[in-house]
């Protein structure tokens, strides 16, 4: 396949994945999803196009459009590359870095190109400054490697292979006329055949990556409540289950804490569920406030949250509880109408060795009963006799 055809192959390549990823967005936004997620991606897609489209008629365009025209967009391509993997690992480096280094390589490829630098010079700043967008690029893939999936991993060592062969071509073109033993054609076929692969690596990859993550977040979502981002149900009971196992054990005993907000059924009446909603978030903050790092809150349904504390006798669980209890109170909430004060009923117990999930939850939630019968606002802790003592 000779240089033409590669220059075309790459045009319509770039052109292809446009396509398909502007379908893509249409449907996304149709199904409510962000589109914009993807849109740094489509710029670069479309960048590239451009550039390896006019770069396919040099010769028959001016040079101006076909040489250091045509490299900037090329070089804003790759950046966009970079970037958009960046913002997919959750970091925005555009700004801040790459439109920096994108502005100097292209001050330095066209002044290269108006002082009328030789070829070879010219073709080894493009390819030095496209490896440097690529390594950029697998820097963000590169991230938390030893965490990494094996798809990660695969794209961040074919990235620096290829990064290498698009650098080691550009430097090849600094060699005088004669000291190669390769054809200068092949050499730059060689090149152009590296830039290929990477845009097909690129591509499935990123894709490839994005559905990873969407799989990862709808897992995280099976447990994970989505409006206060503590465990739900399935997840907490997830957490506790091997708590409960070693509760057989001799040692210090775990504690669970049962809570609900107060009457919180009248501030979705009163003031929306949007308030409601922050309501919610403010008090799960303000209770991990109180909680250790070991300590898990997770989210059983509306306004009631479950606590477990390990390794926490059953006094020590009433003074944390007391110290949420006094946190909510004191926590006013700005909503949009009104500034809402909450307080929370708590109720407090052990795991025993006995304790399955059914027993352990229904002696807590008994617990946190008596606390609302009792007036609200307040903790009760389930005592082993069965009688309840409370805390206010």
């Amino acid at each position: 396949m000779d240089t033409k055809t590669l220059l075309l192959a790459l045009a319509l390549g770039n052109l292809s994945l446009c396509a398909a990823l502007f379908f893509f967005a249409l449907e996304a936004r149709r199904s409510g999803q962000a589109a914009r997620v993807h849109a740094t991606w489509a710029w670069a897609k479309q960048c590239q196009a451009v550039a390896w489209g006019l770069l396919y008629f040099r010769g028959v365009l001016p040079d101006f459009l076909t040489i250091p025209f045509a490299n900037a967009v090329l070089f804003a391509g790759f950046a966009l590359d970079a970037s958009a993997l960046w913002e997919q690992a959750g970091r925005r480096v555009w700004r801040q870095y790459l439109l920096p280094a994108l502005g100097a390589a292209i001050g330095v490829y066209v002044g290269a190109w108006l002082l009328q630098l030789p070829a070879g010079g010219r073709i080894a700043i493009a390819s030095v400054a496209a490896g440097l967008f690529f390594l950029a690029g697998t820097a963000a893939l590169g991230r938390g490697w030893s965490s990494g999936t094996l798809l990660r991993r695969y794209l961040v060592v074919s990235m620096l292979v290829l990064t290498a062969a698009v650098v080691a071509r550009g430097l090849w073109s600094l060699l005088p006329e004669g000291v190669s033993w390769l054809n200068p054609s092949v050499v730059q076929g060689a090149g152009l055949a590296a830039l290929y692969l990477m845009m097909l690596g690129n591509a499935f990859g990123y894709l490839l990556l994005a559905r990873e993550q969407a799989q990862g977040e709808l897992a995280r979502l099976e447990s994970v409540d989505a409006l206060t981002d503590v465990p739900n149900r399935r997840g907490f009971y997830q957490v506790l289950t091997p708590w409960i196992a070693l509760a057989r054990r001799p040692g210090t005993p775990t504690a669970l804490i049962i809570l609900n907000l107060d009457q919180f059924k009248r501030v979705n009446d009163s003031y929306g569920h949007p308030a409601g909603d922050m309501v919610l978030k403010a008090m799960v903050d303000v209770c991990k406030k109180q909680l250790r790092d070991s300590d898990q809150m997770g989210r059983l349904g509306g306004a009631e949250f479950a606590i477990l504390l390990p390794r926490t006798a059953l006094e020590d669980a009433s003074m944390v509880a007391e110290r949420i209890r006094n946190a909510v109170a004191a926590l006013p909430v700005k909503a949009e109408k009104a500034i809402i004060n909450m307080t929370a009923s708590l109720g407090v117990t052990i795991i025993r060795a006995e304790d399955s999930t059914v027993s352990l939850f229904k002696r807590a939630d008994e617990a946190l009963q008596a606390a609302k019968q009792a007036g609200r606002n307040r903790v009760v802790e389930a005592q082993n006799s069965g009688t309840m003592e409370a805390w206010s």
